[in-house]
């Protein structure tokens, strides 16, 4: 049974939603990323997904866009990004590390030695934006081969037989964009939300994880009151953007504490 798996039954037992904290990997530092994974721990990161920075990214808004430059520009790449989760490992064998990233770096390495290079760093799941449900039959299998939960995103244009698609291969959670847009843009609405997840969970039959749009303890409160679990990705950038040198740490573990509060204001659903 896999580590996202039994954390999402360990949340639900308790009543509670799991927060998914966002971060790129070797921004705004190379040496900061594993101290940042700790600190979204100590702050009540239930799952983290980290970034693998790409150069020409199709999703991220501009404050991800500018994290991957800044990461890439760093020295950060594929393999440095598993030693990280290596590293993290070394002092954390609980909280689930999903990768999130684009089709690029993993095809360069190859598919198979990266699914087995990302189970000896201690990955759990990996979402490849680019990877559509219609072409990832290799790719999930790769990742179930090797006891990594293959996760894909849906959105609000997705199609009935999308949901079938996703909920065949999908393994752990799937990641509900929020918004038609990139990330970090546009005004959420919730009732839309509302709407699509039940839809979702009756076809895929796992969590669902919503993202896109949501920077504050307001907003993770009420996208909780729906979802599985809340990603937060954007808000945490612009935290550590804007942060002084030596206070990143602080600064990131107080937002998401406050997230925290804010999600675990509303119970499990029904």
């Amino acid at each position: 049974m896999s580590r996202i798996k039994n954390t999402f039954d360990a949340l639900q037992a308790r009543g509670k939603k799991a927060l998914i904290p966002f971060v790129t990997a070797g921004f705004p530092r190379l040496d900061l990323t594993v101290p940042v994974m700790h600190a979204l721990v100590e702050a009540g990161a239930d799952i983290i997904e980290l970034g693998v920075p790409f150069s020409d990214p199709m999703a991220d808004g501009p404050t991800i866009q500018r994290s991957s430059e800044k990461a890439l520009a760093n020295g950060m790449n594929l393999r440095k990004v598993l030693e990280a989760v290596a590293n993290f490992r070394a002092d954390n064998s609980e909280t689930p590390v999903v990768l999130m990233g684009y089709a690029n770096p993993i095809e360069a390495m190859g598919l198979e030695t990266f699914a087995k290079a990302a189970l000896d760093a201690g990955v759990d799941g990996v979402l490849v934006v680019d990877y559509p449900p219609e072409e990832s039959e290799a790719f999930a299998r790769a990742m179930l081969d090797q006891s990594m939960d293959p996760i894909f995103l849906l959105a609000p244009t997705s199609t009935p037989a999308r949901f079938e698609q996703v909920g065949r291969l999908a393994h752990g959670y799937v990641y509900y964009v929020s918004l038609k847009g990139v990330t970090g843009s546009g005004q959420l609405n919730i009732a839309e939300v509302a709407a699509r997840i039940p839809e979702i969970r009756a076809v895929v039959g796992l969590p669902v994880g919503v993202g896109f749009g949501i920077r504050d303890a307001a907003t993770a409160a009420q996208m909780a009151q729906v979802a599985d679990a809340v990603v937060v990705g954007s808000r945490i950038i612009e935290e550590l953007e804007k942060s002084p040198a030596g206070e990143e740490l602080a600064r990131v573990e107080a937002l998401v504490r406050e997230l925290r509060r804010g999600v675990d204001s509303v119970g499990s659903p029904t």
